[in-house]
């Protein structure tokens, strides 16, 4: 195998035939410049576009493309993928997914990967920095002064050290905020649906309400499932320690905003950081409004957890190497949506990937054909995830287009692909 996309065959879906052509992608909104690098070093032709497109834009300008680095403005749907058969994978270049049609892309043979890891740290910096902000009460400060007035007293202002955080979401940026934040002096208390091993001393709540009564910061870390739609509102306020502090980091959709802002203004809640939107401006610059605006010890921030020089260029190289493997070699290691393999580079021969309905004896069907034609399997691997199945088939020699044919027709075939 070459390494060189086109240099082999690139078969789109079922129905369409091989040719050998250069890969093309679409870099959405302002993916760091080193994605656009590593692809275009591995022979793809890379076009980008600074911001986000709506439906009807994504479905123009997917028109012959193979692949999409999108972040979380940019909605991959149904109707997107109908429109798209050129399409075979998606890069979200951030952590969340939940702006894609998964289901239907897996369906479609289409593979899709996220950066699950890579901004991490910056997210829980930011948490703790905006902890500090608040505890301190340092907007108001700030404010005063920029409009004239020496505000020097220690009315409301607080240390973290010693006080009790509650993190609900347990995962990659709950779990190392766990640490950080310990290492500060605060007491750790967390909240997760999964069965999740405490780090350092933290101390697992066996539900929502246990956490939301003994923790003076509460902040969430929830990921983007539909089930956790508006699960933070009114009662779960209400639960909440008097004068506490509440930082939502995670995803919009989750709180009732208008419930923070009662509470807020009630003097309930003390104060409040908030970096994600239910509705957030597409792109820079545009008009942005919040039941939250203009309310005292309210830190806003424009969904920029994960916005460091040093994340955003770890995503880049992180979703861009996956998409540049897939191409190059059919590895699928972590994506989201279709059997995982991790297949080695090949310096000889073909390669063979064939997605397929998950179903008895596609395997058999795939290698009777190859039989049938004389073609001699080198290596094979075989993954399944759901109702899809993903086997890669390494042979010693070219695959002729009757061949290819052949396995397009078997009523198991979802995508087929091959190089050289």
């Amino acid at each position: 195998m070459s390494g060189r996309p086109q240099n082999g065959h690139v078969c789109r879906g079922p129905r369409r035939a091989c040719e050998d052509e250069v890969v093309k992608a679409l870099l959405l909104e302002n993916v760091h410049p080193l994605a656009e690098t590593l692809l275009t070093d591995a022979g793809i032709d890379v076009k980008t576009h600074a911001g986000a497109l709506d439906e009807d834009e994504l479905i123009a300008a997917l028109d012959g493309i193979d692949m999409v680095g999108i972040r979380s403005k940019t909605e991959i749907t149904p109707r997107v993928l109908a429109h798209a058969p050129s399409l075979q994978a998606i890069g979200a270049f951030c952590i969340g997914t939940n702006q894609i049609a998964l289901s239907d892309a897996a369906e479609r043979g289409i593979v899709a990967f996220n950066a699950p890891f890579s901004n991490t740290r910056s997210v829980v910096e930011l948490a703790i920095a905006e902890i500090i902000v608040m505890a301190r009460r340092l907007t108001e400060k700030d404010r005063a002064l920029h409009d004239g007035v020496w505000e020097k007293n220690a009315t409301g202002s607080h240390e973290i050290r010693g006080r009790r955080l509650g993190i609900v979401g347990y995962g990659n940026i709950g779990s190392q905020l766990s640490v950080v934040a310990e290492m500060l002096g605060l007491q750790v208390y967390f909240y997760d649906t999964d069965d999740k091993l405490a780090l350092g001393n933290a101390r697992r709540c066996s539900s929502l309400n246990e956490l939301l009564e003994v923790a003076e910061v509460v902040t969430l870390h929830v990921d983007g499932r539909d089930r956790n739609a508006g699960f933070f509102g009114a009662e779960q306020f209400a639960r909440m320690r008097p004068r506490s502090l509440f930082l939502n980091l995670s995803r919009g959709f989750v709180v009732d905003y208008e419930a923070l802002r009662e509470n807020l203004l009630s003097g309930h809640i003390a104060g409040a950081s908030v970096d994600v939107f239910p509705v957030e401006p597409k792109k820079r610059g545009d008009a942005f409004e919040s039941p939250l605006q203009g309310i005292p010890n309210v830190v806003l921030t424009p969904h920029i957890g994960g916005s460091t020089e040093e994340a955003q260029e770890d995503i880049g190289r992180f979703v861009a190497t996956k998409l540049r493997d897939y191409v190059q070699q059919g590895s699928t290691t972590l994506n989201v949506n279709l059997p995982s393999l991790n297949v080695p580079p090949r310096s000889e021969g073909s390669r063979l990937m064939h997605f397929h309905t998950n179903t008895p004896g596609v395997l058999a069907k795939v290698n009777s054909v190859l039989a049938e034609h004389g073609v001699n399997i080198d290596g094979q691997m075989l993954g399944t995830h759901g109702h899809a199945g993903y086997v890669v088939t390494d042979v010693s020699q070219g695959l002729s287009d009757e061949v290819l044919a052949e396995l397009r027709q078997m009523p198991e075939t979802i995508r087929l692909r091959s190089i050289a």
